[in-house]
């Protein structure tokens, strides 16, 4: 007795991937397009020594204040407690906001007086939110500015303290 076998005429199946790749095609451009591109900027800032300092007052360098309370605006410090300006909250589609535009303008006055001077003290009330610290830590580190048709940004105060503190 001998055993046929039955050969099975299968064929090889084809792959249509051309609805797949006309996904693709419409999925990777609009991924791309819909992601944030996010920036970040560390600040470096100081805080005040612990130990007692062995200096006199008389020796310790003048102090360039900004001081942020929510009633006054932005308070203009140097040295110490000498206001040179007050800059007056602004008023934005019926909210009040610091003008650090002007505080700006200012603090590039004073550097032009104090051009070897790197450092700055923010202090600011209980209540100042953190978005509006880190605005005035932008704003007092450097400006920007146009030089030879290009923006370049001009160093103003980098060396940041923060404080808290009560009104002056």
């Amino acid at each position: 007795m001998a055993l046929s076998f039955k050969k099975n005429n299968l064929e090889d199946a084809e792959l249509d991937v051309t609805a797949f790749m006309n996904l693709m095609i419409v999925l990777v451009p609009v991924m791309l397009l819909s992601l944030t591109f996010t920036q970040i900027t560390v600040h470096e800032i100081s805080l005040p020594s612990l130990s007692p300092s062995t200096e006199s007052a008389q020796e310790k360098p003048s102090q360039l204040e900004v001081m942020l309370t929510v009633q006054d605006g932005i308070k203009v410090f140097y040295p110490g407690n000498v206001l040179i300006q007050t800059i007056p909250m602004k008023s934005v589609n019926d909210t009040q906001e610091f003008d650090f535009a002007y505080l700006s303008l200012v603090l590039q006055k004073v550097k032009e007086q104090l051009a070897e001077k790197r450092d700055i003290l923010i202090l600011s009330e209980p209540g100042i939110d953190y978005q509006t610290l880190v605005s005035a830590m932008d704003t007092v580190k450097s400006h920007k500015t146009v030089v030879a048709a290009s923006l370049v940004e001009i160093e103003l105060f980098p060396e940041i303290a923060l404080a808290e503190t009560s009104i002056k």
